[in-house]
């Protein structure tokens, strides 16, 4: 299927697109868009074998969102499932709103024939990003699609207009159906290995991007499996790095990139080749065994059909490292505003808090279950932020997970850290594992300031990259490894850390950080929505703004 141009995908799924001077305070004064979604199961076809998949207006995957810096997007989903169904915005930081975020502590599930639209404003934001279904295992079943922020016309960007902008989603598959799926990890037990890698929702050869030589084009990579990194190449092209998760980067040039679960890339290509097909390669990384799927290149004017082997991908560990090292900002140009990304002097700024996290697998009254300083984390009844908005008791604990790792056997508990408005922390990952690991914080951007082998140390921090880090919502940490961040806790909120391996985060290895301030004021964060869905003990409450 020929893919086609971002100025020809400016979305039909979009009803409208209006300036409003005032519908909501929290969003005045910026244009909206809107969009109005039916989710629904369906029969799908990834790698040849039926199964039951998660449609949306009929799509898999689902459809792709546009959208311009500070613009709001309203999401009116219903829910056509037999099941409570929710939505989440992966990159997306939810500023000041984190009841629009879409997991279960901040967000009630949208009951079966019921719908509800989310209201987002992607504020002082650009880049590559993507939503899925984050209840259930369903994102194991689709549900997913890719969103871009482009930057406003007077925002100048590091490089020329393509000719065109794809999205390519890629991830690792299973043909068996995500209900089979999670009745394997509900009886405490490891998911098999995947089928095979889709993608855009496809097998081998089954997707083609079509391109004109000598032109240039911009390529969306989103990594939206379930578990394995992967790498991504296109045979006898090489890649120009400018975009990850919102950063504009040193535009380093690469023959093959490494994507782990949860992270997106922006890559340019030019078709500077002799006119013929070439084949687009995405294989597994770090993995008992290697997966690999194919898609086309097309040369416009082509008469010869993909050919030769198909390119193989790198092997070691450190190769992948010494890559994650080159990924550096940009400090020179523009983000979503027009001062440069290098402005904000994050290496000048005193730490006020490190929190080191340790993950770790066990048996819990013999089932599996995995964890962050040895608390494997189960939801409540009633979604955290909705509990603390509303002075619920009885919910959560804030500090119900400690700081660093506590060596105590792991055990099962609604895992919640506090955090002060305002404060600068440092957040040190350890891996003791012989997987690589990927991690995803909403709500935030970090810069990935140091990775290494071995156990971390405060005599680590004298490698660290103070300059020019790369900023972005989701790290990976590779084998018996770490990876420290700097992030400045400036948005309010209950906020999903989680591991991007979706078993483990379906099994516990995950928690909460509330970024509290005692000043209750808009300035720092909005009321609970009036179009709220409540739930479990906030039943009954008023969303009335006081």
């Amino acid at each position: 299927m020929a893919q086609t141009s971002s100025t020809n995908l400016w979305p039909a799924f979009t009803v409208a697109l209006v300036f409003s001077s005032f519908i909501n305070i929290a969003f005045a004064d910026s244009p909206y868009r809107f969009f109005d979604w039916n989710v629904t199961y369906g029969d799908i076809y990834p790698l040849g074998v039926r199964q039951q998949g998660i449609l949306i207006n009929g799509q898999f995957p689902g459809p792709d969102i546009y959208a311009v810096t500070n613009d709001n997007i309203y999401i009116n989903v219903h829910n056509s499932l037999p099941e409570p169904f929710l939505l989440s915005w992966n990159g997306v930081q939810q500023r000041k709103n984190s009841y629009q975020d879409g997991v279960y502590g901040t967000t009630c599930p949208i009951p079966p024939g019921q719908n509800f639209t989310y209201r987002i404003q992607v504020k002082d934001q650009i880049g590559s990003y993507f939503y899925f279904p984050s209840l259930a295992f369903h994102k194991a079943a689709g549900g997913f699609g890719s969103i871009r922020v482009l930057s406003r016309p007077l925002i100048p960007v590091p490089f020329p207009e393509p000719a065109a902008d794809y999205t390519l989603l890629i991830g690792d598959w299973y043909t068996a159906n995500h209900t089979t799926l999670k009745t394997i990890l509900d009886r405490g037990h490891k998911l098999p290995f995947p089928n095979g890698i889709v993608i855009n929702g496809r097998g081998p050869n089954a997707t083609t991007f079509t391109v004109e030589k000598g032109k240039t084009y911009r390529l969306r990579i989103t990594n939206v499996g379930l578990q394995h990194s992967l790498n991504f190449r296109v045979q006898d092209h090489e890649m120009k790095l400018v975009e990850v998760e919102g950063t504009h980067t040193m535009q380093n040039t690469y023959s093959s990139l490494d994507v782990h679960v949860g992270q997106s890339y922006s890559v340019l290509i030019t078709a500077d080749q002799p006119s013929r097909d070439f084949y687009i390669v995405v294989s597994t990384r770090f993995a008992p065994k290697v997966l690999i799927s194919t898609a086309i290149l097309h040369y416009s004017d082509s008469t010869t059909s993909v050919g030769g082997p198909i390119p193989g991908g790198p092997t070691e560990v450190e190769w992948s490292i010494n890559q994650a090292r080159s990924i550096r900002t940009n400090l020179t140009a523009s983000g979503p505003r027009p001062n440069p990304q290098g402005s904000y002097h994050y290496g000048l700024i005193n730490i006020s808090r490190t929190i080191k996290l340790e993950s770790s697998a066990a048996l819990v009254s013999r089932k599996q279950r995995y964890a962050v300083n040895s608390v494997s984390f189960i939801p409540a009844d009633t979604p955290l932020k909705l509990a603390d908005y509303f002075g619920i008791d009885g919910v959560f604990s804030v500090g119900s997970v400690p700081d660093v790792p506590s060596r105590k056997p792991m055990y099962l508990d609604t895992s919640v850290m506090g955090a002060d408005y305002r404060a600068f922390i440092e957040i040190v990952f350890q891996n003791h594992e012989n997987i690589v690991q990927s991690w995803h914080i909403d709500g935030y951007s970090f810069w990935v300031v140091g990775m290494d082998g071995g156990v971390w140390t405060p005599a680590s921090r004298e490698q660290y990259n103070l300059r020019d880090a790369v900023s972005r919502c989701t790290t990976q940490v590779y084998p018996k490894s770490w990876t420290a961040i700097y992030m400045s806790l400036d948005n309010v909120g209950m906020w999903n850390i989680r591991s991007e391996f979706w078993a483990r985060q379906y099994l516990g290895q995950q928690f909460y950080l509330r970024v509290y301030t005692p000043v209750k004021s808009f300035r720092d964060e909005y009321n609970v929505p009036d179009n709220a869905l409540l739930c479990g003990k906030a039943e009954g409450k008023s969303t009335a703004s006081p």
